[in-house]
């Protein structure tokens, strides 16, 4: 006969399998699931002549053209099937977050928990389609424009990319919710983070490439993978750089005991809004250089053309635009993903309190008044990101995939990765504790 103690430690040994293996299976899934999006960054669009953009993307590579073909994995390089990669989803989900300020029904959606929530969600999907078609499309325009890109440019040309385009987005879409479903790590951030990295060694071997001609000196090249280093090692610093607000609970009295309060924190983090705000400014600055390329004619109104030179990588006006744009989108995405009220009230239904604020209105202004007040350190941390390595960009022809952007990304979506991974690790842990405790009391 088996004693219910040996019982429970053969449980315990098969449920240890099970959560390894379990672990596995997700790192595998997600693995694969990258695989088939690097797979499809390699598929052209139909009817297009591949040489011929080339020759045109690479004049244009400083342009947005740049940027986003970082974004994509060196798809729009390609023009693949993926070339809008999933930026149409991630523009989808900030306007509708920006509409559950100012819509009532949104609000109320949003306040509805899980069941809200994919109503939301679904509403982005029908806007990522609305904004794909419609980039798409115009994808298409372009590429008739473009000179002999296209080997039969008609109606159904546009129409057959604005299909493929989008069913790429939205199928990129899929794979990103069951990267996170089943995976590990959210989805589109990986899906994003996997077109940088995969692009990585091109880029170096296309720097190393112009130092042997003598475009990049030595030194040149020294001090960029310095700054890489040091970069990414500051990123870290802040990424984990957190405010803590002590949050204190009242004693509480359970039959003829009385428990003691407890405490715990609030934390902040330094930089709320992410990624974002240097990602909307260089899309915003950049704009207008690209509008300027794509024109034939090369000509325009004289304010035109001055202004798309002053907005070029390096000049002054840029500079002061592209810092200014990060501290905007910083603040205003960090209200959109952040509620001091709605925390406070949270707070206040649970019984908590921040010692000296008097809980309700007073403690939301106190929150929001302490949010705004790192927002700005953190703000200051994504201009200083992004603004040296973009006066190396602009005056040493360093490629984009050595930007603070880049950097940014790549840095914290892989700290958000490992922290899963631990966090996944550590609940195997605390159950196999419980469960061991649960078999050392039997045994007694």
């Amino acid at each position: 006969m088996v004693s219910a103690a040996e019982q429970l430690a053969a449980n315990l040994n098969f449920s240890a399998l099970a959560k390894a293996e379990e672990l596995k299976k997700r790192i595998w899934f997600t693995l694969g699931a990258l695989l088939v999006y690097r797979f499809g960054t390699y598929i052209p669009l139909p009817g297009i002549d591949p040489t011929a953009w080339d020759q045109i993307f690479r004049t244009q590579a400083g342009g947005i053209l740049g940027m986003f073909n970082m974004f994509a994995g060196g798809g729009i390089h390609r023009m693949a099937i993926f070339a809008l990669n999933i930026m149409p989803y991630i523009s989808a989900s900030i306007i509708i977050q920006l509409m559950t300020t100012v819509s009532p029904t949104l609000e109320q959606l949003k306040k509805e928990g899980e069941q809200g929530r994919k109503v939301i969600n679904q509403y982005t999907r029908y806007l990522t389609v609305v904004l794909a078609a419609f980039q798409s499309y115009g994808i298409a325009i372009g590429l008739e424009g473009a000179g002999n890109v296209v080997s039969d440019p008609g109606m159904f040309f546009r129409i057959s990319t604005a299909i493929t385009l989008t069913g790429g987005t939205m199928f990129l879409m899929w794979l990103g919710e069951q990267i996170t479903a089943r995976g590990i790590g959210n989805g589109i951030s990986l899906i994003i983070m996997a077109g940088i990295v995969a692009e990585l060694p091109s880029a170096i071997a296309g720097m190393l490439e112009l130092g042997r001609q003598g475009a990049l000196s030595t030194g040149l090249i020294l001090v960029v993978i310095v700054m890489a280093v040091v970069v990414i090692a500051f990123i870290v610093f802040m990424e984990r750089a957190q405010r803590r607000l002590l949050i204190q609970y009242p004693k509480r009295q359970v039959g003829n005991r009385m428990f003691e309060g407890q405490s715990s924190h609030l934390p902040l983090k330094l930089n709320t809004s992410g990624v974002i705000p240097p990602i909307f400014a260089s899309s915003l600055l950049l704009l207008p250089t690209t509008i300027a390329q794509f024109n034939s004619q090369g000509g325009g109104p004289e304010w035109w053309q001055t202004i798309v030179t002053q907005l070029s990588h390096g000049r002054p006006m840029f500079l002061i635009l592209y810092i200014a744009l990060i501290v905007f989108f910083a603040f205003f995405y960090t209200a959109i993903v952040f509620n001091p009220t709605e925390t406070a009230d949270n707070l206040k239904k649970h019984g908590g309190f921040i010692p000296g604020i008097r809980p309700g209105e007073r403690t939301a202004e106190y929150i929001d008044y302490v949010l705004s007040r790192i927002t700005v350190v953190g703000a200051a941390y994504l201009a200083i990101v992004c603004l040296i390595p973009e006066m190396l960009i602009a005056y040493a022809a360093v490629p984009f995939y050595f930007g603070g952007t880049s950097l940014l990304i790549v840095v914290s979506v892989t700290m958000d990765t490992v922290a899963q991974i631990q966090g996944y690790l550590l609940a195997h842990q605390y159950e196999g504790l419980i469960k061991r405790s649960k078999l050392r009391g039997r045994r007694r």
